[in-house]
């Protein structure tokens, strides 16, 4: 396995990709970060311009990094679809969002949340805690896990050093998000979601080839163990038996049953209709 790593090389068609990738979106960071920079309103909230098109992409993008693209694939892998529960309850906690969140939101005139929490109950200090807790949570659940999967990803495809892939990704981000405001943020958004919706289904579909299908995939899927796990002896990454079922129940061992995804509902809405990134 490792040799077959070390052994990896891009073709010059890949180099190419990749540096038409970054050149487009280093192109439309830079062209919108030039049309709303002008106020503040512009710069944290994109002039208040967009479109639910982009909007609805940067949402999406927010939500599906790199983070997402390893560990749901890694989680799907040794558990079976159930993990998909997590995005769907995201489903219906955003029409939460768009009808309750959101209209407080815009009649409060705020640009940021610790903002609307000083102008409903006062003071500084609720203020400059929000700030702390919204950076803390945000770094620790969110930012080191896409840097290290988005690291990961560098590393095995460039064969960059863990580190210089960090370092590189933490200064382009920077780039788009200081130099250009939120505008920056969701058109770049916009044009990865793209990118992963694309490759994503290209993917699917060639892995669906080379397994031969839906029935081997049910048939083979039980048997799919990795080789530490199996020479360890031990049940952790050993498929389950339903595998290929979302809605799982009560006593159930593998995943979250069935229950699990109202609960989950609790940790959605801080997810999507508080956390600084999504309600922007």
């Amino acid at each position: 396995m490792a040799d077959t790593i070390n052994s990896f090389s891009l073709h010059w068609a890949d180099i190419l990709v990749l540096i038409a990738y970054f050149a487009i979106v280093i192109g439309f960071g830079i062209w919108s970060s030039c049309k709303n920079r002008g106020s503040i309103g512009g710069y944290f909230l994109a002039g208040r311009t967009m479109t639910f098109l982009p909007v609805g992409a940067s949402l999406f993008a927010s939500n599906i990094g790199s983070g997402h693209f390893i560990g749901l694939a890694g989680s799907g892998a040794s558990n079976g679809i159930g993990v998909a529960g997590f995005e769907l309850n995201a489903s219906y906690v955003l029409i939460i969002l768009g009808w309750i969140f959101l209209p407080v939101y815009i009649k409060a005139d705020v640009f940021t949340m610790p903002e609307f929490l000083k102008k409903r109950f006062g003071g500084d200090r609720i203020r400059f805690y929000q700030t702390v807790l919204a950076l803390t949570l945000s770094i620790f659940t969110k930012i080191s896990v896409d840097l290290y999967s988005g690291a990961i990803f560098l590393n095995q495809a460039l064969g960059w050093n863990m580190y210089v892939s960090v370092i590189a990704l933490v200064a382009l981000a920077a780039l788009f998000t200081i130099g250009g405001g939120l505008s920056a943020v969701i058109w770049t958004d916009f044009i990865q979601t793209i990118v992963m919706i694309i490759a994503a289904c290209i993917l699917m579909v060639i892995s669906y080839v080379r397994v031969g299908g839906l029935q081997l995939i049910k048939e083979f899927y039980p048997y799919s163990v990795a080789d530490t796990t199996l020479f360890n002896e031990t049940f952790c990454g050993i498929p389950p038996e339903d595998y290929f079922s979302v809605i799982r129940p009560l006593n159930s061992d593998n995943g979250p049953p069935w229950v699990g995804i109202i609960g989950m509902t609790i940790l959605s809405i801080w997810y999507w209709c508080s956390d600084q990134v999504n309600t922007k």
